[in-house]
């Protein structure tokens, strides 16, 4: 058996955060995982993720976000090391959609600076996208890409530095809560501490199944292509991009209606609702030899198993990813460079779940990100190890609680 004050279960980007965090603080903490970080089995890989401020998602994520831009510049400081580079954003959809109205919300909410276009001053801006008739984009400047691996790797290195132990190679077979503490049981030890954090990623469905939470794990696939000229490096202006586009078919009515709804709440600040995107598609510029990152946000084939993905190329998702280069990104080849496979683990309503245990005060949880959750990587540690050590956090998460009205009710 072993002991330590408090026990992270996933040790990826925002379990090494809270372990780092916790360990800053002075207790003794371990982190447990079945893979090593930087794996690429879960979440947290595929080369970049997009970080942004103004949130279409709903305002009340943009303080997190304030606060983790300041952390992520603080882990770059510390590891002298490169991982945010911000190359701007633009978000091309319906002015009323779901995308641009709530991101123009946001901007207005909190100040942020936010450039508005019209379809022929994107393509001005930036030679490689075809906008359709009838869309408009938003610009953010101080948006761009994290490099994903290297931030899930960099944050390891802190959370070791600072004094916590990282366990992999060990897969969590039980957790009991109990007697205000906790105790932890994988395939090699017992562990038990009185605090407890999980943020298990796609497998923190069975750990949180009595908070009747229905957590659905997406296989979400991703490309690179051969670009046919320079416009889409990012040395030469191309920036991230997201494309909010009509939804086709029988539901082509359901999302105007979402979006409308989303924005209008967006706008107020009220409950959420769920910012639920019909045919959405998002992108990278060229980095590297790797070329153009592409993927579909919206969409996704459901994973009993996360340990059990088909990780080969579907042609069917492909193909509609490469429908969208030909309409959209026209400089672009469909000669497809590399592809990787990887996991959104969804709340019914798409938002976070970061808050204690409701039975097991003891217990810290964050879950569902729902596939935008990489870009609050440290700032959900920092929460983490509030929520652990101290009862409460300064930072606004009301809004992501476990007991929010989308759950229901618990018996």
């Amino acid at each position: 058996m072993k002991t330590c004050d408090v026990i992270v279960i996933g040790a990826g980007g925002v379990g090494t955060a809270a372990a780092g965090e916790v360990a800053r603080r002075g207790a003794r903490v371990v982190a447990i995982d079945r893979f090593a970080p930087g794996h690429d089995l879960g979440s947290s890989h595929g080369q970049t993720r997009i970080i942004r401020q103004a949130y279409f998602e709903h305002p009340d994520y943009v303080p997190l976000l304030v606060e983790a831009y300041r952390l992520w510049h603080r882990l770059e400081e510390r590891r002298g090391e490169r991982l945010l580079d911000p190359v701007g954003l633009v978000e091309i959809g319906p002015a009323g959609g779901t995308v641009v109205a709530g991101v123009l919300a946001s901007a207005a909410a909190h100040g942020l600076d936010v450039e508005q276009l019209s379809a022929s001053e994107i393509e001005r801006r930036f030679p490689g996208l075809r906008v359709p008739e009838g869309l408009v984009g938003v610009f953010e400047r101080q948006a761009g890409y994290l490099l994903v691996e290297r931030a899930v790797i960099a944050q390891a290195a802190e959370a070791e530095r600072a004094g916590a132990a990282l366990h992999l190679g060990e897969n969590v077979l039980a957790l009991r809560a109990r007697d205000g503490g906790v105790e932890v049981q994988t395939d090699r030890e017992l562990y038990v501490a009185g605090r407890l954090i999980v943020s298990a990623g796609a497998w923190a469905g069975p750990l949180l199944s009595d908070l009747n939470i229905p957590l659905r794990v997406l296989r979400k696939p991703v490309y690179w292509y051969e670009p046919q000229t320079d416009a889409y490096r990012s040395d030469r202006g191309m920036p991230t991009f997201l494309f909010d586009l009509p939804a086709t078919g029988s539901d082509a009515n359901r999302p105007a209606a979402r979006q409308s709804q989303a924005a209008g709440d967006a706008a107020t600040g009220g409950e959420l609702f769920s910012p639920e995107l019909g045919n959405c598609f998002y992108g990278f510029p060229q980095i590297d030899a790797r070329g153009v990152k592409v993927a579909e946000h919206s969409g996704g084939t459901v994973v009993d198993d996360p340990s059990q993905v088909d990780r080969r190329p579907d042609p069917a998702d492909e193909r509609r990813v490469t429908d969208f280069c030909s309409a959209h990104l026209p400089q672009l080849s469909d000669r497809r460079l590399e592809t990787s496979v990887c996991l959104y683990t969804m709340t019914p309503d798409g938002h976070f779940v970061v808050d204690r245990h409701p039975e097991h005060p003891q217990v810290a949880l964050a879950a569902g990100l729902s596939g935008h959750g990489f870009k609050f990587v440290p700032v959900l540690g920092r929460i983490l190890a509030d929520l652990a050590l101290d009862g409460r956090t300064s930072l606004p998460i009301d809004f992501l609680s476990c007991r929010r009205p989308a759950f229901g009710e618990r018996g």
